[in-house]
């Protein structure tokens, strides 16, 4: 059967081998391994792609079949929500039916730890085990009883969050939830808090379809939320929640995409100047910046392979030896965690520190960071591409030369890492990563630099090299 595990989930185009039939072998090889590690119940919700209602039914059928009690959405629901929901009610894990921030065609079973965080490689493995040897259960059969985490879930933002700021702010906010799980959760926590100002949907209306885009909070989908923006001046900024909202992405005054490492580079100056402390982990693909922050801060900085599990997995033995304890933790895509909450990406939370941020400082979002890149003496210029090529692409190869490559458009190689992918650190700061995707023919590249003449010509010429190992794209 055409079921292959990724990250923290299976995902597949909706109707090929996205079935009911699927779902049900894999909810009941997941029913078997919660079992295994003793656990009674389970936290099953979905997102607003096409059936999603249906498949997480089946998905609390299943498990229920199989003996544990089951607490069951009635609506969409953010996947930090259903995290938070697995930890509040002491289940032994979570389902979330969602394909996050793929195209509308897909759907997917995003698998949730006990601690309400990315499933970990050990619990991937458990299911995958049962999947090959499935065993019968012959025992008694579970309940299935409706979910409701709104009201707890929003308490638990209050305690993360400053809510005299909050409450104090008057600048102009926009959410972009496109079409997906955060519909109307932001703007119903703004009621819930009493904040001082209004929060202006954008895309606001459920849509398995996301409203014509993929749900991912790239410039190319955010047209309207810049457009939008245009015209505006100061501090105002708009925020933006992928598919099932647990990667945030922002926009500024002017129209201007704010990026994930902008992102994450205010938030840990902002929650270190609200007296946070701890370990900051970033992935390889993070910008250069977080690691000249975290040393002017005198912050331990751990560097992960691409992936939020690593990042879980540090959150985790923090939990366990309170001086490894993490204060902020990110990836490139956009997905943020911090000290005090569950060990998982929030859209929603990460959404509401930003606008905490400006609140608190009286800064925008572009001033915040400009400071930074002051305070460390580096300009932050990025770009990003991503090649699909054919099946006769020759990963191999790109790696071999990219690992031996001793300088990129004029620029010497200082530093080759090959933990994930192969990432080259340049003179001057620069850097060039070059990473495939395990399971199909794309090649994602990343450039960081200070200037945009140097980010185009390193791109242009990592984009050249990859074309070449594949013989049907023309370079």
């Amino acid at each position: 059967m055409p079921i292959k595990f990724g990250t923290d989930g299976w995902r597949d185009i909706i109707a090929e081998d996205f079935t009911y039939e699927n779902v049900r072998t894999v909810a009941r090889a997941h029913a078997q391994a919660l079992r295994e590690e003793g656990a009674r119940s389970v936290v099953v919700g979905f997102d607003t792609r096409f059936q999603g209602r249906g498949f997480a039914g089946v998905v609390a059928g299943v498990m229920a079949e199989q003996g544990l009690d089951v607490l069951l959405a009635p609506e969409y629901l953010p996947t930090p929500a259903l995290s938070f929901a697995v930890v509040h009610h002491g289940a032994g894990g979570g389902v979330m039916i969602t394909a996050s921030h793929n195209p509308p065609q897909y759907s997917g079973y995003k698998v949730k730890g006990s601690y309400g965080g990315s499933a970990t490689p050990a619990v991937i493995t458990r299911i995958e085990r049962a999947l090959a040897q499935p065993q019968t259960y012959g025992g008694a059969r579970g309940t299935v009883q409706p979910l409701d985490i709104r009201q707890a879930y929003y308490a638990q933002l209050d305690r993360q969050l400053d809510l005299p700021a909050l409450r104090a702010y008057r600048g102009r906010v926009l959410h972009d939830a496109m079409g997906g799980a955060a519909c109307g959760w932001l703007t119903g926590y703004a009621r819930h808090a009493g904040l001082g100002f209004e929060i202006e949907e954008v895309h606001g209306r459920p849509d398995p379809l996301f409203h014509g885009v993929n749900p991912e909070p790239v410039p190319q989908s955010l047209t309207e939320l810049s457009a939008r923006l245009a015209g505006e001046t100061g501090r105002a900024l708009g925020v933006v929640t992928d598919g099932d909202a647990d990667r945030v992405g922002a926009v500024v005054a002017g129209g201007q995409f704010f990026n994930s490492h902008q992102i994450f580079a205010v938030l840990l100056r902002h929650l270190h100047g609200r007296g946070l402390r701890g370990r900051v982990v970033k992935t390889v693909s993070g910008s250069r910046v977080i690691e000249l922050l975290s040393e002017r801060l005198g912050l331990e900085l751990l560097e992960t392979p691409v992936g939020f599990k690593y990042i879980t997995d540090a959150f985790l033995e923090g939990q366990r030896d309170e001086s490894r304890a993490v204060m902020i933790g990110g990836e490139e895509s956009g997905g943020l965690a911090s000290r005090g909450h569950i060990p998982e990406r929030d859209g929603l939370l990460n959404s509401l520190l930003l606008i905490e941020a400006v609140a608190a400082s009286g800064h925008s979002l572009p001033e915040l960071f400009e400071q930074i890149e002051r305070e460390v003496s580096f300009r932050h210029v990025y770009d990003r591409a991503d090649l699909h090529l054919s099946p006769s692409f020759d990963k191999a190869a790109l790696m071999q030369e990219a690992a031996e490559l001793r300088a990129v458009a004029g620029l010497g190689v200082e530093r080759v890492n090959t933990a994930d992918g192969v990432k080259l650190s340049l003179q001057g700061g620069a850097s060039v990563m070059f990473r495939a995707s395990g399971t199909e023919p794309v090649v994602r590249i990343y450039v960081e630099a200070q200037s945009d003449a140097e980010v185009r010509a390193l791109l242009d010429e990592a984009v050249g090299r990859t074309k070449k190992h594949d013989p049907l794209v023309e370079p």
